[in-house]
C-alpha cells in the first residue's frame, strides 16, 4: 500500500504541484485519477470559493456553496464534493495508475467525501497522493493507521516517488 501526502502549510502552494504533478503524469503517458483544484478564485470571489477538475478530462465541478459576502464558516458544498468523490471513484475502477487528490479535508476527517476514493486505490494497489493542512493532519494520520508517507513538497521529490511507488 502506497499513501503519500504533503503537509499543506502555505495557501495555494500543494494545490499547485499536485496540478503540476498531475500535468507532467498525463504528459508522459500515465493513466491518472483523481482532482485537482482547477482555479484560484476569482475577483471578487471568496478565498475558499474552489472548483476541482476531475482527472484525466473532466469535467470542473464547483464545490462552494454561494453564501455571501458575510457568511461565515464552511463553504463547502457536500452534495458537490461527493458528486466529485463518485466520478473518481468511476475513473479509478476503469483503470488508473496513480490517484492525485487535492486535499484530505474536514469531511474526509469525518470520514466522509474521499475517504472511499483512498480506500479503494490501496485496496488496489494504486499509488494515492494527496495533500494534508495542519488542521486536518491528526485526523489523517488516523484514517491512515501508519500506512502513509510524508514527502517533501517539492515537485521533483513528488514525481520521484511516483515513479518508485510505480516500479514496485
Amino acid at each position: 500500500m502506497t499513501l503519500g501526502y504533503i503537509l499543506a502549510e502555505t495557501r495555494g502552494e500543494a494545490d499547485r504541484l499536485l496540478a503540476e504533478l498531475a500535468a507532467r503524469l498525463q504528459g508522459e503517458g500515465r493513466v491518472v485519477a483523481g482532482v485537482v483544484q482547477s482555479r484560484a478564485p476569482s475577483p471578487g470571489a471568496h478565498p475558499c470559493d474552489m472548483e476541482l477538475a476531475v482527472l484525466p478530462e473532466g469535467p470542473e465541478i464547483g464545490i462552494s456553496q454561494r453564501l455571501g459576502g458575510g457568511a461565515r464558516g464552511c463553504r463547502l458544498d457536500p452534495a458537490s464534493l461527493e458528486d466529485a468523490a463518485v466520478a473518481v471513484s468511476a475513473r479509478l475502477s476503469a483503470g488508473a495508475e496513480v490517484l492525485i487528490l487535492n486535499k484530505f479535508g474536514a469531511h474526509e476527517g469525518s470520514g466522509r467525501g474521499f475517504c472511499p476514493v483512498l480506500a479503494l486505490a490501496l485496496e488496489q494497489g494504486i499509488p494515492a497522493l494527496t495533500a494534508v493542512n495542519p488542521r486536518n493532519l491528526e485526523s489523517f494520520l488516523a484514517f491512515t493507521g501508519g500506512l502513509e508517507t510524508r514527502l517533501e513538497a517539492d515537485a521533483h521529490a513528488l514525481h520521484a516517488w511516483v515513479e518508485a511507488a510505480l516500479a514496485r
